[in-house]
């Protein structure tokens, strides 16, 4: 998992990993919900809830656009024994913290060009995480997993 986030990340020492912690979440919008209530708890555990807002809100655009444009338009509900189609991974490093957001979809995120129509009522989530986070990116998935994970890097201010 950590491996396709390295790559154009800044460079980060694996033993340095503080915590991990990692949800599955349903197909369903609640899910997103489910997603701040994860973050929160798992911010709270880490002594980082100061950047709760910030995260919680790229947590949420991150599991909303996986929700909305990677899921497959699979007609009927879908059955208990599959896999959960989305995963949150929440990251921490000593000055590094790393929202991962795992789909089925091989298809790039796609940021929309016209920024400028605020009043819009979807299309900005990218732009939001590209605001909010240090940076961002994604990177597709091989193997048995399949699909993508899209990342978003917050930087955290050092231990005193």
């Amino acid at each position: 998992m950590l491996q396709p986030l390295r790559q154009g990340l800044p460079p980060m020492d694996l033993a340095s990993v503080s915590d991990a912690a990692s949800c599955a979440l349903p197909a369903r919008y609640e899910a997103v919900r489910e997603a701040r209530r994860f973050t929160r708890v798992t911010l709270d555990t880490w002594e980082l809830g100061d950047r709760f807002d910030d995260v919680c809100l790229v947590v949420s655009e991150l599991v909303t656009n996986a929700l909305r444009h990677a899921m497959p338009a699979v007609p009927g509900p879908r059955s208990c024994e599959q896999a959960p189609a989305v995963r949150l991974h929440l990251m921490h490093w000593s000055e590094r913290l790393v929202c991962a957001v795992r789909d089925p979809s091989q298809d790039s995120p796609v940021a929309r060009e016209d920024t400028e129509d605020f009043s819009a009522e979807s299309g900005r989530g990218l732009f939001l995480v590209d605001s909010f986070s240090d940076s961002w990116g994604w990177h597709p998935l091989a193997g048995t997993l399949g699909g993508k994970v899209v990342w978003a890097l917050f930087r955290l201010r050092p231990a005193d």
